[in-house]
């Protein structure tokens, strides 16, 4: 029986099961041999595979072929985007060593940006965020145009990975374009949920991964826009533009495309379905738990937030603890970014939007996705009374000790 047959999986956020048709695509790929680089009769079939995979990719986010640059995943793009254009624009002006940002970033960006802060000497200026998550807009001009000559670079998510809501891209676009500044936006959430176009959004790079979309984990890519610069992060046989030296993987990038055909192709039925079963959600966490306090901005929508994320505060609980109790009886969500799971800290988007350690540390991320049905929210309401009154048991026990 395959595992998300024998559990309610509200973890979709973190990676969405695979969709038969990327499944069909990768499984008929890595039954052929053939090196997208090499020149015989297997090579170039196995370029045309890239190739194709390329265009598709590109048509379904408004992109040009050329500036889809394949990669591991989000976090290689990341780095890649925002590590690259930092190297490329101090080498052509030393005094743009300043990255702007937000404070509510994944730690697929946000690390790098610090990174870069303590081992090459950017400046970076980390912009607050609203109660609901939002970049506040005229925080970030204010940091721009304190000396625009020496920003490298722009940096802000497209929909935020724990409260799913949704940045004011176009306004930072606006600010940054004023001052020739290039702007990129990690859109791994939004990209299965948010109708994107690379080229009207004039974003000059944008980073997209396929398992948030019905793909494979190990292949994103970074649209990039053909006329700006960047420094490699990998050296050697010079592929994807000789920004990304490696051989490319055909399998995983063609069940990326063929995923991005379905979950794009589909979107706008999926939204409206799984906001249904959101609202569903939502209803039955605030009846069963009344003290429990939704997230985010409330309002539906691509300018407000994602349809599949609800992020919930059980006040008096520690959100670790109710993870584990639901898990014990197969119901899986998250307290956050997965890539900080097991790690006794409190979000920092959370912190980063006014609230306190405590309950920063008593939340709980739900998010949906294709496989999902209202079976496994009904799954969860009804486990939720008992695990939120054992949660809380535990809490006053260890606030008594």
């Amino acid at each position: 029986m395959n595992n998300l047959e024998r559990v309610a999986y509200l973890d979709h956020a973190a990676t969405t099961p695979m969709v038969p048709e990327a499944i069909a695509v990768m499984a008929e790929e890595l039954a052929r041999t053939g090196n997208a680089s090499s020149l015989h009769a297997s090579g170039r079939d196995a370029r045309r595979t890239v190739e194709e995979a390329r265009e598709l990719i590109a048509e379904r986010f408004g992109a040009r072929p050329s500036e889809v640059v394949f990669c591991s995943g989000g976090t290689e793009a990341n780095n890649l985007a925002i590590k690259g254009l930092y190297w490329s624009r101090r080498a052509q002006d030393p005094d743009r060593n300043r990255i702007v940002f937000s404070s509510i970033e994944h730690h697929a960006l946000l690390d790098p940006v610090t990174w870069l802060a303590k081992h090459e000497g950017a400046e970076i200026d980390m912009t607050p965020v609203d109660t609901t998550g939002r970049i506040l807009v005229d925080e970030l001009r204010a940091a721009v145009e304190r000396d625009p000559a020496s920003v490298s670079a722009v940096t802000t998510m497209w929909a935020n990975n724990e409260m799913g809501t949704i940045q004011p891209v176009s306004d930072v676009v606006d600010i940054a374009r004023t001052y020739d500044i290039p702007v990129h936006s990690d859109a791994v959430q939004a990209a299965g949920y948010v109708p994107l176009d690379f080229a009207a959004s004039q974003l000059d790079a944008m980073t997209i991964t396929a398992h948030k979309l019905g793909g494979p984990v190990g292949v994103g890519a970074l649209l990039f826009r053909r006329e700006l610069e960047a420094t490699p992060l990998l050296h050697g046989g010079g592929q994807e533009r000789d920004l990304r030296s490696g051989t490319l993987s055909v399998p995983l990038i063609a069940a990326f495309a063929a995923a991005v055909d379905v979950t794009v192709g589909r979107q706008a039925q999926t939204v409206d379905r799984i906001e249904a079963l959101r609202r569903r959600l939502v209803e039955g966490i605030v009846r069963v738990v009344p003290d429990a306090i939704v997230n985010g901005d409330p309002q539906p929508g691509p300018d407000h937030r994602l349809p599949n994320i609800a992020h919930v505060t059980f006040p008096g609980c520690e959100g670790d603890a109710m993870l584990m109790l639901l898990d014990a009886q197969g119901i899986e969500c998250s307290t956050g970014s997965a890539c900080a799971a097991g790690v006794p800290q409190p979000s920092h988007v959370l912190l980063a939007m006014g609230y306190d350690d405590v309950a920063a540390r008593g939340s709980l991320r739900f998010s949906l996705g294709h496989t999902s049905t209202e079976a496994d929210v009904d799954r969860l309401i009804e486990a939720l009374p008992a695990v939120h009154e054992r949660a809380q048991r535990a809490s006053l026990v260890r606030g008594g000790s």
